[in-house]
Order: structure tokens, then sequence, then C-alpha cells
């Protein structure tokens, strides 16, 4: 009995280009990692994140495009603390800070020759979170160490209007330059550029999975959470308010006597805007404001037991 058989020839096993094996996702691909992180700072908006393809540059060219004037970050990123310029346009960074107090977001309007606290600070938290993504995304292909993680979760090292100033690449450097552009569903789209040099690109964008993200509910972005809570806002009160004819305004001296009617309830103000009233007294020898009344504003903040207020130097009006 003969025991040989005739086997067919195997298949030669499949083998892939280095091009297709160590690619990983596209930056394209990576996009849905902002859209969840940044939704918290608009007003818990659902978004749509999309990253371009990078467009090769000089650091030159790639400084030109971004432009003298910017609200610039230089970012610290990945495994090995890379680091990434990410630029957003004034009227960007002003739009995304009206949507993060529930305006409408939208882009218009005359540019400031420097961006408000607020508008900075909302900037600062952006490149923060785009920063925490970039790194998340740079881990995925990495193994887990044993001892302690050199990996950091991203940070913003410095900010500054100049993005020349923070010398993020040489002006002849291979730079690769990214358009993030962030849309809500009102219709509103914001767009930030990434920049960073070509040999960083492999370690930074993308990963070839996502890092597991905690869970539980997202809060919506307001002005008692970070990072307007800490926001120094001036306030002053209206003692009396009175009409003076311009020919008695222009005949003022020192000595005349202006008399004062002072109501039982004087506003607290901020800006144009009142947001409180109450009546004046005094609180350990200063003369101070005891509030009485809030205005009725939906959602309400905790309710606040009536207390004296010392009242600011720049108060109008005189006591009489």
């Amino acid at each position: 009995m003969r025991m040989s058989h005739a086997f067919a020839t195997a298949r030669t096993a499949a083998v892939h280009c280095p091009e297709l094996v160590a690619r990983g996702p596209r930056p394209a691909e990576s996009a849905a990692l902002l859209a969840d992180d940044l939704s918290g700072l608009l007003s818990g908006d659902r978004l749509d994140v999309t990253i371009t393809e990078p467009e090769p540059l000089t650091g030159a060219q790639a400084l030109e495009r971004i432009g003298p004037v910017a609200a610039n970050s230089l970012l610290r990123v990945g495994v090995t603390g890379e680091t990434a310029l990410l630029s957003f346009d004034f009227g960007t960074a002003l739009a995304l800070t009206d949507r993060s107090f529930g305006g409408d977001g939208r882009i218009g309007g005359i540019m400031p020759e420097a961006l408000p606290r607020s508008a900075a600070l909302m900037v600062e938290e952006a490149a923060g979170v785009i920063a925490a993504a970039i790194t998340r995304a740079s881990q995925a292909d990495t193994p887990c160490s044993s001892g302690p993680s050199s990996a950091g979760n991203g940070e913003v090292i410095v900010r500054s209007e100049s993005a020349s100033r923070l010398k993020p690449f040489a002006p002849e450097a291979d730079v690769l330059l990214l358009e993030i552009a962030i849309a809500n569903r009102q219709g509103c789209q914001w767009r930030a550029n990434l920049t960073l040099t070509s040999e960083r690109m492999n370690r930074l964008l993308p990963g070839n999975g996502r890092s597991p993200r905690p869970s539980g509910p997202r809060a919506s972005g307001s002005g008692f959470a970070a990072p307007f809570a800490e926001l120094p806002l001036p306030l002053h009160v209206v003692l009396a308010e009175f009409d003076l004819s311009l020919s008695r305004l222009q005949a003022l001296a020192p000595g005349d006597t202006i008399p004062l009617a002072m109501g039982r309830q004087v506003p607290l103000m901020a800006g144009e805007t009142v947001v409180a009233h109450g009546s004046i007294g005094t609180a350990e020898d200063r003369m101070a404001i005891r509030l009485t009344r809030l205005p009725q504003t939906p959602p309400a903040p905790p309710a606040i037991a009536p207390a004296f207020l010392p009242v600011p130097a720049s108060a109008q009006g005189v006591a009489p």
C-alpha cells in the first residue's frame, strides 16, 4: 500500500509593504479623540472634528501662514515630550469663548489688538485638551512599561501672540502643518493650525487605537468652572445718579455742594449689567452693601444668604 499523497502547494503568505505595516491610521482617522474632549468646553455641543492631511512647508512658510499675531500655544506632547505649535486666530479664540458662555459662537466683528483675559484662558484650556488627545494617540503603539511611566498627559508649555517668539522650529526646518476643523450642529466652524517638525510626526500622530477614556457624564462649561472661575471681575456700586446742565457743569468749582438723593436700594453692577441690588451700611468700620435682591436668571446659582460686602473704591457717587 502506497502511503504517498500529492499535496497541493501552499499559497505564499501575504507580505505587506513597510508603508502599510508602519503607517498606522492617518491623522483624519484620529480626529474623534478630540470631539468628546472639546465638547465639555463648548456648552456640551455635539462636535465633528476633522484633521487635514499634513502639508509640508518650511518653518518660515509655516510662520508666515500663521501670521504675526495669533493665539499661539507651544505644546509638550507624546511619550517623549516632543513640542508642537497650536495656533488659533483671534476671531476663532473670541468665538470659542463666546460659545463656552452659551453664545452663538459666530466669528465676526472688530478684532482687538490683544486677547481679553477670558479668551486667553479659553485658548489655554482648549490647547491643553488637544495636547492630551495627541499624547493619547501617540501612546497607542507604545508598550506599557513596568516602571513609572515616562509619558505625560500633554500640556501647554507657554503661550504667546507671536509664534516666532516661541521658536517652535528653525525657519529652514522641514515642518508639517495640519488644520484642525471643529464644527457643531448649529452650523459654527472653528479652525486651528497644528505645526510640528517632520521627524516628530510619526511619534505623535497617530496611534493604532484609542486609550481608555474616563467614564461618567461630562459637565458643560460654565462661568463657575475652570478656566473662568478664578477670572477677576470688577464690580461697582452706583450710590446716586442725577442730571446736571452743561452750563452748571462748566461752572463747577472746588467747594460747590451737589445734593444727592440716594435710594433705599442701590445697584451692584458689572460694566453695564446689574448683578444685584442692596442697601448701603457699614461693616467693621467700612462702608458696605447688604445684598437684598438678585436677578432671576435661569439657571440660578445656589441661594446665598444676605451678607455685607465691602464697596469697591471705584463706587460711583458720594455718600451723603
